[in-house]
């Protein structure tokens, strides 16, 4: 079966730098390209970075068809287990439905995160017709996509222009798992919310507010920008926030930064 090719900036992004870890997981037929800079960044400081394509996504969106949110959850548990062999203590960083993955990974993984950055997470369905695609994706295989929700002129996200409904529905199932096991989530969090964000709504991130047993927590606005905040106006926002976070809770992080500019 041939391999389709990738979209451009699509392809993983990884980076060994020191002790202080940080996965980056993507959303939803979405690719690491919208993560792209923010790797950047925390690699710019001296951590270890690890940015993965998630199966079925960055190609076309037929390949996501055939993918289920059970191997996107293994791609991103399979990095986070060779980071923490690595590190001394691991962060997870994520937009949209990468932010369920995250949070599915914390409460799976306990004190393997050390905490959670998440930019418009995406925990429940904002779509009433949500509940006829287990009957609508084998009578239609996609309808219209989801990416390029951004405000800051000139930039693109490089994601699928169509929904595929399989992936779709099996995303409903995720959804589902990870509102069940927020309770279990004790981690620091950062969330960053856009208030004009038109692919998830507000009620998302509320919803992990309230359920999250974490003492720790932060919201910050996005407010100059879309859904994919990480390609916005306020990608400077977030990343500084993000770094400001992670060394607060891992000293050695702070001291990485002190040896990347020396």
């Amino acid at each position: 079966m041939p391999v389709s090719p990738l979209l451009p900036g699509a392809e993983p992004f990884r980076h060994r730098g020191g002790p202080t870890g940080v996965l980056l997981v993507h959303g939803f037929t979405g690719s690491p390209q919208s993560l792209r800079p923010w790797a950047e960044r925390l690699a710019a400081a001296g951590l270890t970075v690890s940015l993965p394509l998630l199966p079925g996504h960055g190609t076309r969106w037929q390949d996501m068809q055939v993918t289920r949110w059970e191997d996107w959850y293994a791609e991103v548990d399979r990095e986070l287990r060779e980071l923490a062999d690595r590190c001394d203590q691991v962060f997870v960083c994520a937009l949209s439905m990468g932010g369920a993955l995250a949070l599915h990974l914390a409460a799976r993984h306990g004190p393997a995160v050390a905490g959670l950055v998440l930019v418009n997470p995406s925990v429940r369905s904002d779509n009433p017709a949500s509940v006829l695609l287990p009957v609508l994706r084998h009578l239609l295989p996609s309808t219209r996509g989801v990416s390029g929700d951004i405000a800051l002129e000139g930039a693109a996200e490089a994601g699928y222009d169509r929904t595929p409904l399989h992936a779709a529905w099996s995303l409903g199932r995720l959804w589902r798992t990870v509102q069940a096991e927020l309770p279990e989530v004790r981690q620091p969090v950062l969330l960053l919310r856009s208030p004009q964000d038109h692919v998830v709504s507000p009620a998302n991130s509320a919803l992990v507010l309230a359920r999250i047993s974490s003492t720790d927590v932060a919201e910050l606005l996005c407010e100059r920008s879309f859904h994919v905040a990480t390609l916005d106006h306020d990608a400077e926002l977030i990343f500084e926030a993000s770094l400001d976070f992670i060394r607060r809770l891992a000293p050695l992080a702070t001291a990485e930064a002190v040896n990347h500019l020396g």
